[in-house]
């Protein structure tokens, strides 16, 4: 499992609500050491930043305690800065093992190019992010999903890159908390004469990926678009979670081009880890 988390909070309603609701059901399966960060925004802050620092220093230490017990270890951290930037660099001086942050609405990739902390984030880190998913429903958030089931169906994509490999990694962390997982790869290239042959090497590929793996998985070969089929498959097979590889430090470019993980993230009902190939 992983054992060192960051979770960085704004102290909005759903930060807290994500903070109080699963950041414990992630810890009773085994995280060991838990870092809440908070970054005072000096863009926005400007002067006062210093002020503040202190001020949420109190307020952090608070839900620090409430987290407290079962021998996890839980640290409060607040800088002053740029937010994306500062997580990303407390995660790596920290060693965390995945940073956890929710995500508000379908619009949250709209909010990116004014500065939204949980895109930006996604494309600075190193560290593999998980996403949870937040609805608005008659006026009201709720998490999607139960976040003491959301490691239990994986929908794992695979490309068969090295980037593959990382995400192989990553699901090992979690993999004695699956049920049964599905790995899934897309053909969406190659000519109609070669249709047949890359939907075969496929299969091959992802059988054997799948039995570098101790958990259950199925392998499933689809053809067509990528992202549809991840967003399809994860509905058809009632998944708790999506893995997906990011590639490269070009995030914006990505999204703007359409990126088969972004539109993932966009689209997903589900959470979403993200995990870095760089």
């Amino acid at each position: 499992m992983f054992e060192k988390v960051l979770y960085p909070t704004d102290f909005s309603d759903v930060s807290i609500h994500a903070l109080r609701t699963c950041i414990p059901k992630l810890i009773s399966m085994g995280v060991r050491e838990l870092y809440l960060i908070h970054v005072v925004d000096i863009t926005i802050a400007e002067f006062e930043a210093f002020e503040l620092e202190d001020v949420y220093r109190e307020r952090l230490e608070g839900l620090a305690e409430e987290l407290k017990g079962d021998g996890v270890k839980v640290e409060a951290i607040v800088r002053i800065g740029i937010p994306s930037m500062e997580i990303a660099e407390a995660a790596e001086e920290k060693g965390v093992d995945l940073v956890v942050i929710p995500s508000m609405g379908e619009n949250i990739w709209r909010t990116m190019f004014v500065g939204s902390t949980a895109s930006n984030l996604a494309r600075a880190t190193k560290r593999p992010v998980l996403l949870l998913k937040y609805v608005n429903r008659d006026g009201k958030f709720e998490l999607s999903g139960d976040c003491s089931e959301v490691f239990r169906r994986p929908l794992v994509t695979l490309d068969f890159s090295n980037c593959s490999i990382k995400v192989l990694k990553t699901v090992r962390k979690f993999e004695e908390l699956v049920e049964s997982g599905l790995l899934l790869h897309s053909v969406d290239y190659g000519s109609m004469d070669e249709l047949e042959h890359n939907i075969e090497l496929a299969k091959k590929n992802l059988e054997k990926s799948a039995r570098g793996l101790r958990a259950g998985f199925e392998a499933e070969v689809m053809v067509g678009s990528a992202s549809q089929a991840i967003i399809g498959t994860s509905l058809a097979k009632n998944s708790t979670l999506i893995v997906i590889g990011k590639k490269g430090r070009s995030f914006i470019k990505d999204l703007l081009l359409g990126s088969t993980a972004e539109r993932v993230i966009r689209d997903s009902k589900v959470p979403v880890l993200l995990v870095p190939c760089d």
